[in-house]
């Protein structure tokens, strides 16, 4: 496994500790963020490899977010995460990977299923 650090970011904390909580037990460096308000600045601040990110959550959503670490930080690979809301959960993801998205998780998810997002969004180019 590649030495890379991550940053989850989704506001519901139960899964942003979990997502957390596996990625440390499998040898990753991980920060968390609550929201895409938050998210900017821990990027500005640390070394970050890959996000995780939900699509769905107040103040600032995912598909903004992921716009401006595209713009800002583009070196960092993004993997978009949803479980659904007001439209099927395929169609945000559809929408996060033209706005950049490298990978995309639907929620439920595994923890092979992150692991998996992970390893493939590290060979993305």
């Amino acid at each position: 496994m590649p030495s890379c650090s991550i940053l989850v970011v989704d506001d519901e904390p139960g899964i942003r500790e979990l997502l957390c909580l596996m990625l440390e037990t499998s040898g990753y460096t991980v920060m968390a963020a609550a929201d895409g308000l938050q998210a900017p600045k821990v990027l500005a601040a640390n070394p970050i490899d890959v996000v995780i990110t939900d699509l769905l959550m107040p103040e600032r959503d995912g598909l903004e977010f992921i716009t401006e670490v595209r713009k800002k930080f583009p070196q960092v690979k993004i993997i978009a995460m949803s479980g659904g809301g007001h439209i099927a959960r395929d169609s945000y993801l559809r929408i996060a990977k033209n706005f950049g998205a490298h990978v995309l998780l639907e929620k439920p998810f595994s923890q092979a299923g992150v692991l998996d997002a992970i390893e493939t969004v590290l060979k993305t180019p």
